[in-house]
């Protein structure tokens, strides 16, 4: 946390570079007035303010990180809504006490088993029912670009710091092992090439079938779209699912 701690104060200079996804997730994650959201990993914000200005009526936000640096940088909200400063691994929440959790570039900064204890804690604070909506780096697909890039993933992988920030990461099986069901994954190609999928929470059930590899083969991606002034306006979806 230190290091996030260290670079509080120069991390919204690359926030532009999250847009493309954080408006993804929130498509993902549809906010409704009647909603309780939490926002884990908060940072300065960034996505609370998107919600702001697309989704002002949500009846609740939560926006929690760890580090007080990152949360003293978080630009006016509204009134209703509220930063806390606590510990994803400890979430300070009643039991399914929202209906749309967000967690957006936290996870693949976590260790495995730190990632586990995490997914257990998200799940605990969600409602049966409810919504989680995940982003994380994703390798680019494309060759040239996916070559050009395959040298920093390799240190970025190895980091434990904040270039460990851009590590790709797909979470799809270990949401489905933590109880979670994948319902929509989009690949954002634009920014920093991100995953983000929508999760919902399922009841407990004994005998789970194990998910396999199959079931996380199949992913929405999604290009700016451009509007009549010739500027990149919204995410536009190209189905781009396998056969």
């Amino acid at each position: 946390m230190g290091a996030w701690t260290g670079g509080a104060r120069f991390y919204d200079l690359q926030v532009w570079l999250e847009r493309w996804a954080l408006d993804a997730a929130l498509d993902l994650a549809a906010p409704t007035a009647d909603d309780r959201l939490l926002d884990v990993a908060t940072g300065t914000g960034a996505l609370l303010r998107l919600l702001a200005s697309g989704y002002p009526e949500t009846r609740e936000v939560v926006g929690l990180d760890a580090s007080e640096a990152m949360l003293g940088r978080a630009r006016e909200l509204p009134d209703s809504w509220r930063l806390m400063h606590g510990d994803a691994r400890a979430l300070p929440f009643e039991q399914g006490q929202f209906d749309v959790v967000t967690v957006c570039y936290l996870l693949q900064t976590l260790g495995t088993e730190t990632r586990e204890r995490v997914l257990r804690e998200l799940s605990r604070v969600l409602k049966v029912g409810g919504r989680l909506v995940t982003v994380t780096p994703r390798m680019p697909r494309s060759g040239v670009i996916g070559l050009l890039a395959s040298p920093v993933v390799r240190l970025a992988a190895r980091s434990s710091g904040t270039f460990g920030g851009i590590a790709p990461l797909d979470p799809r099986r270990e949401l489905a092992e933590a109880g979670f069901e994948i319902e929509r994954a989009r690949d954002v190609r634009f920014g920093y090439p991100s995953l983000c999928l929508l999760a919902q929470k399922k009841p407990h059930e004994h005998g789970r079938r194990r998910p396999a590899a199959r079931d996380f083969d199949s992913y929405e991606s999604f290009r700016p779209a451009k509007g009549s002034d010739g500027h990149e306006s919204h995410l536009e979806r190209e189905d781009d699912r396998p056969e």
